[in-house]
């Protein structure tokens, strides 16, 4: 028995409320972001860095900053790079953090 976390997903922990397949749900995201011109952000405060040994838990500390500058608009006008498997775009660095990524 070994020490390191066994990663587990589930595509919607809803599920027995969510009886539709989660694309379904996506996709109604999508339509009412794009209508009502929303901002979304999607925010990592999980693990970084490297498997379990190499990489860390988010810290906290910037979890926090990063999810009030959200919405106190203050990644508004930072410089972003685009991530290559989901296009994500990402801030290279949060003012509310006062570092760089």
């Amino acid at each position: 028995m070994g020490s390191d976390p066994v990663p587990e997903f589930s595509a919607c922990f809803g599920s027995p409320f969510l009886p539709l397949a989660p694309r379904v749900y996506a996709e109604m995201l999508g339509k009412r972001l794009k209508q009502h011109k929303a901002s979304c952000w999607l925010v990592n405060t999980g693990w970084s860095g490297g498997k379990f040994g190499v990489g860390n838990r988010m810290s906290i500390k910037y979890s926090r900053a990063l999810v009030s500058a959200a919405l106190n608009g203050q990644l508004d006008d930072v410089e972003f790079v685009t991530e290559s498997a989901f296009g994500l775009s990402i801030p290279v660095a949060c003012p509310a953090c006062q570092r760089r990524f």
